[in-house]
């Protein structure tokens, strides 16, 4: 059983406090690294984009927990692996949020509480900690209720609509979240999917193959553009987001499920695993030498790998009197790349982001070369990204 953070009054500093200082600062650099048009990684433009969304839902997840651990026994994270929350945790955000207005209204209002509370010190001459307790939770409860968390699965979202003149056919860029309750890794996925529907076709796309711009299509669309097809995407997807199966796994069971759509290209951000000095356990040469950083809100390192999967050809299908083929896509494989070939992908980035005071104690140990090997590093400096170290 993962070991447990004790989160009363006095602890919340030490180490809880640290945790989420540190990765509160981690995803504000990340968002800083992601919205900076300089940086190595907005040259994907729209994926750039699209995680900065996910970054929002996992910093307002943080700030509930946060928040959370003011009035619950325990908060608890995957030391040795990932260094995230464990699956439990984003399960319980979840069940709040939904219970949020039937628990609010069986609590009295701030006000009243500051009463209480007042009345209680001057009676008692003690602190009213059942009182301060219950104020926690009713903050708790407003801040869980607003804005978009990263639940267990975040619904897909058509946030780009072009053609392929080609093929005649619309192309949806469509996106999608999922914490992954095994690996305690929150997900993004992107997808580039063309769709042959007769109706969608005919509707949207002109004679020259070029999008019929008449048709208003009012962005971002909540599930797939394909109305028809919509909640059997939602459904496809929140099945197929485990972190276990490979994106041509997933690609390639898109492509055979759905007769009509052409999965062209699949993304996924795996965003992890998380160090920090002192709280995890996830690799023992970097907590060690974090753990001699002089500033505890700088004592992390945060990894995350952009994993893509293309398709290089479609396949026609064939049909004959006694039976008949679906036409499907042919994924590239980079399998002169060992590691490429075991994460099922056409090809990969892994990336590092680290503040600059931790880096320069992996440099000064000699540990920065093999620390980093294989990864772009990216250092945070006075909220910048220096990036190509």
């Amino acid at each position: 059983m993962p070991p447990r953070v004790k989160a009363d009054a006095k602890a919340a500093a030490d180490p809880v406090g640290r945790y989420f200082d540190a990765i509160s600062a981690a995803l504000d650099g990340l968002d800083v690294f992601l919205r900076d048009e300089r940086s190595p990684f907005y040259k994907h433009g729209l994926i750039a984009q699209v995680a900065v969304e996910y970054i929002a839902r996992l910093e307002k997840s943080f700030a509930c927990w946060r928040n959370r651990v003011a009035f619950a026994d325990t908060f608890r994270i995957q030391r040795a692996d990932s260094g995230y929350p464990l699956f439990q945790n984003v399960l319980e955000l979840e069940n709040d949020r939904k219970r949020a207005a039937a628990r609010l209204a069986e609590i009295p209002a701030p006000d009243e509480l500051r009463a209480e509370m007042a009345d209680f010190i001057l009676r008692h001459k003690e602190f009213p900690a059942a009182l301060q307790k219950t104020m926690a939770e009713r903050l708790y409860l407003d801040e869980v209720r607003e804005g978009e968390l990263f639940s267990p699965f975040v619904l897909p979202k058509t946030v780009k609509v072009s053609s392929n003149p080609k093929t005649g056919r619309p192309l949806y860029f469509v996106h999608w979240g999922a914490f992954d309750g095994t690996a305690n890794l929150p997900l993004i996925y992107m997808a580039a999917v063309e769709d042959s529907s007769p109706d969608l076709v005919e509707k949207l796309i002109r004679s020259d193959g070029s999008l019929n711009e008449r048709v208003p299509i009012p962005l971002p669309v909540d599930g797939l553009l394909n109305p028809d097809l919509a909640r059997r995407f939602d459904d496809f997807a929140e099945k197929n987001s485990a972190y276990t199966l490979t994106p041509v796994t997933i690609a390639t069971n898109l492509d055979k499920d759905f007769e009509t759509l052409h999965p062209k290209q699949l993304r996924r951000v795996v965003l992890g695993p998380f160090y920090s000095a002192g709280i995890t356990e996830n690799n023992t040469t970097v907590s060690d030498v974090l753990a001699k950083v002089s500033k505890p809100q700088n004592a992390w390192l945060l990894t995350w790998t952009v994993q893509e999967v293309f398709s290089t050809a479609e396949k026609p299908g064939r049909r004959g009197l006694w039976s008949s083929e679906k036409g499907h896509e042919e994924f590239h494989i980079a399998t002169d790349d060992l590691e490429a070939a075991r994460q099922g992908v056409s090809a990969y980035e892994k990336h590092a982001l680290v503040p600059h005071e931790a880096y320069q104690a992996l440099y000064a140990n000699g540990e920065a070369k093999a620390v980093f090997a294989g990864y772009q590093v990216h250092i945070l400096s006075n909220g910048k990204v220096i990036s190509d170290v």
